[in-house]
C-alpha cells in the first residue's frame, strides 16, 4: 500500500477505491489497511484537491521512512542472495527475471493484438 501511495504522490494522494484497485483488494479491506496505517502515522487523510467532499490518502514522512527502510532491506536481501553468483550468472538471472516480469499478466495492461 505504501508503495502504491508513493507512486501516486505527485498527484496529491489517492482515494480509497483507487487505492484498493491499485493494490488488488476490495474497498473495505483498503479502508482497514488505511485505518491501521493512519494509527501508525504512516499515512494521512486530506481533502481531495479536485473534490472537497472527498478525502484522499497520502503518504506521511513516517510512511516514507518505513518504505525506504523496507526497500533498503529488500536490496540487502537481494545482494545477499546474489553473493554466491558469478557476474555472468547474475547477468543471466537478471535477463531471465526481466523476461519473467515482462510476461507477468497485468489486468490493467492492454492485451497485445
Amino acid at each position: 500500500m505504501l508503495d502504491a501511495l508513493a507512486r501516486d504522490e505527485a498527484v496529491g494522494g489517492m482515494g480509497i477505491s483507487a487505492l484498493a484497485e491499485s493494490i488488488g483488494v476490495d474497498q473495505p479491506r483498503a479502508s482497514r489497511l488505511v485505518a491501521e496505517a493512519t494509527k501508525r502515522g504512516e499515512v494521512a487523510r486530506a481533502v481531495d484537491p479536485n473534490d472537497g467532499r472527498r478525502s484522499v490518502v497520502q503518504l506521511s514522512a513516517a510512511g516514507r521512512a518505513v518504505l525506504q527502510e523496507a526497500h533498503r532491506g529488500r536490496r540487502d536481501a537481494v545482494t545477499t542472495a546474489l553473493s554466491g553468483f558469478t557476474p555472468e550468472e547474475a547477468a543471466q538471472f537478471a535477463a531471465f527475471l526481466e523476461r519473467f516480469v515482462a510476461a507477468w499478466p497485468r489486468p490493467d495492461a492492454e492485451s497485445p493484438a
